[in-house]
C-alpha cells in the first residue's frame, strides 16, 4: 500500500509553513494587544458535550469525527473550539475569578464534510471568546480585532456582515415568524431544509441551495422582530463600529450555524473565495455556557480558517513573509575544514545567526550551488590552508564581494557583512 494522507487533510511544509508562521504570529501580537490570553484545549472531547449545543445542527448530525475508546467512551475530535473553551471555562471555575475572561485559541479543528475551498476535513482555526461582558462594547471589540488583523495582513475587498437573532424573550416569535412564512413552500424546499423547518426552523435563513435561497427576499427579518433591549444592544453595537470606522452592514438574513447564538450575529466575506466566501464568523451566545453545566454568564466571540485566510492572501497578492532568510551557509573545502565546518556552524547559532552546513559530503561547486537554492545571504569558504593560518573567507552572494576574516572575529565579522549597505 502507497503512503498516502487521508483525504481532506495537507502536509503543510517549509516554505509554506513559514506563511502560517507569519499569519499566527500577527495573530498572537494582536491578541496582546487587546489583553486576551491564550488557551490551549485537547483536540477531543467526550461527544455528549457537542450533542449539548443542538442535536439538529449539521455538525452534530453528519459531521463529527466520533469513536469509542478502549474504555467504550465516546470521544470527538472536536469540530470547532468554542464548546471546548466554554467547557474549560466551566471546568476551572472561571466564572469565580476576574471578568471578563478573554481568550483566544489556535489549533486544528475536524469536520467529515466534503472538503471545500479553504477547507478540508481537518482544518486550522484562530479564534477569540469573551466571557462574563454583555455590553455591546464586547460585540464590537471582537469585530474590531477580527478587522484589524485583516488590516494588518494587508487585506482588502472584505465587508462586516450583521444581524441580531434577539433573545429567548423574542426569539421564540420570530421563530413562529419563519416556520409559518415556510409552511407554504415546504415543496419547494431541499431534502435537508424539510428535516430542519419543524426543528430548527432559523437555519433555512442559511441554506446554500438555490431553490432555498430564492425564497428569501420575503422571509422574516430578525431586526424587525427584536424587543426593546435587543434592538438597544444592536443599534449600540452599530455606533460603536460606525465610530470606529468599521465597515459594516446590516444583513437581515444572516444566521450562523450552530444554534447556541444570540444576539450579535457577524460575518466577514471576501470577494476573492467565491461561493464558500466567509472568512470569519461569529457572534454572541449568551446562554452556551449555562447549557453545558455552568452558572448563567454572557459571552462572545469569533473563528476565522487559516486555510481560508491564507488562500486570500495569496489571491490578493499578499503572501505573507516566508520567514527569516538563512544568513549563512558554511563551504567546507578540505578534509580538515569538514570536520571544523559543524563547529563554526554551532558558533554562528549560537550568536544568533541562521546557519547551515553541508552533510552530505558534496564538492565545493556542488556545496556553492545549494547554498544558492536554499536562499543564504552569505557562504563562509573554510578551507584548509585557511583554517592553518586562522582565517575564512565570506562571501555576500547577492552582491558577490568576498571578505577575508579572522575566525577569532568571527561573529563581528559576519554581522559587519550581512549588514553592510552595498549588500
Amino acid at each position: 500500500m502507497q503512503a498516502q494522507k487521508p483525504r481532506g487533510t495537507a502536509d503543510i511544509f517549509s516554505p509554506e509553513v513559514e506563511r502560517w508562521q507569519h499569519v499566527e504570529g500577527v495573530a498572537r501580537n494582536l491578541c496582546r494587544e487587546y489583553n486576551y490570553g491564550e488557551i490551549r484545549i485537547p483536540e477531543f472531547e467526550h461527544t455528549e458535550l457537542f450533542l449539548r449545543i443542538g442535536e439538529v445542527t449539521d455538525i452534530v448530525q453528519k459531521e463529527m469525527y466520533t469513536f469509542l475508546d478502549r474504555g467504550g467512551r465516546s470521544l470527538t475530535l472536536r469540530p470547532e473550539g468554542t464548546v471546548g473553551v466554554a467547557r474549560s471555562f466551566i471546568e476551572n471555575k472561571l466564572y469565580g475569578g476576574v471578568l471578563p475572561v478573554k481568550f483566544y485559541y489556535l489549533g486544528p479543528m475536524f469536520r467529515y464534510e466534503r472538503p471545500q475551498a479553504g477547507r478540508g476535513r481537518q482544518f486550522h482555526q484562530f479564534g477569540v471568546e469573551v466571557f462574563g461582558a454583555s455590553g455591546p462594547w464586547a460585540d464590537a471589540e471582537t469585530i474590531l480585532l477580527a478587522v484589524d488583523l485583516f488590516k494588518r495582513l494587508g487585506l482588502t475587498d472584505l465587508a462586516v456582515l450583521l444581524n441580531s437573532l434577539g433573545c429567548p424573550d423574542c426569539r421564540p416569535a420570530y421563530r413562529q415568524q419563519v416556520l409559518a412564512y415556510y409552511q407554504d413552500y415546504r415543496h419547494q424546499l431541499c431534502r435537508a431544509c424539510r428535516e430542519r423547518m419543524d426543528r430548527n426552523p432559523l437555519r433555512l435563513l442559511d441554506c446554500k441551495e438555490e431553490t432555498c435561497r430564492s425564497l428569501l427576499a420575503d422571509a422574516p427579518r430578525a431586526t424587525e422582530a427584536l424587543c426593546p433591549e435587543c434592538d438597544s444592544h444592536f443599534e449600540t453595537v452599530q455606533a460603536f463600529l460606525a465610530g470606529a470606522g468599521a465597515n459594516s452592514r446590516v444583513e437581515p438574513r444572516l444566521v450562523r450555524g450552530l444554534d447556541y447564538y444570540t444576539r450579535t450575529v457577524y460575518e466577514v466575506v471576501s470577494k476573492d473565495l467565491g461561493a464558500q466566501n466567509t472568512v470569519c464568523g461569529g457572534g454572541r451566545y449568551d446562554g452556551l455556557v449555562e447549557a453545558l453545566g455552568g452558572p448563567p454568564t454572557p459571552a462572545v466571540g469569533f473563528a476565522l480558517g487559516l486555510e481560508r485566510l491564507l488562500s486570500i492572501l495569496k489571491t490578493q497578492g499578499r503572501t505573507a513573509t516566508a520567514g527569516r532568510p538563512l544568513d549563512v551557509f558554511v563551504v567546507a573545502t578540505g578534509e580538515s575544514s569538514r570536520k571544523q565546518a559543524p563547529r563554526l556552524a554551532q558558533r554562528l547559532r549560537h550568536a544568533g545567526y541562521a546557519t547551515d552546513v553541508d552533510f552530505l559530503d558534496r564538492s565545493v561547486k556542488a556545496q556553492m550551488k545549494h547554498a544558492g537554492r536554499v536562499g543564504a545571504r552569505t557562504v563562509l569558504m573554510l578551507g584548509d590552508a585557511e583554517l592553518a593560518t586562522g582565517q575564512v573567507l565570506v562571501r555576500h552572494m547577492a552582491s558577490g564581494r568576498q571578505d577575508v576574516l579572522e575566525l577569532g572575529d568571527l561573529e563581528p565579522g559576519v554581522a559587519a557583512v550581512l549588514g553592510r549597505k552595498d549588500g
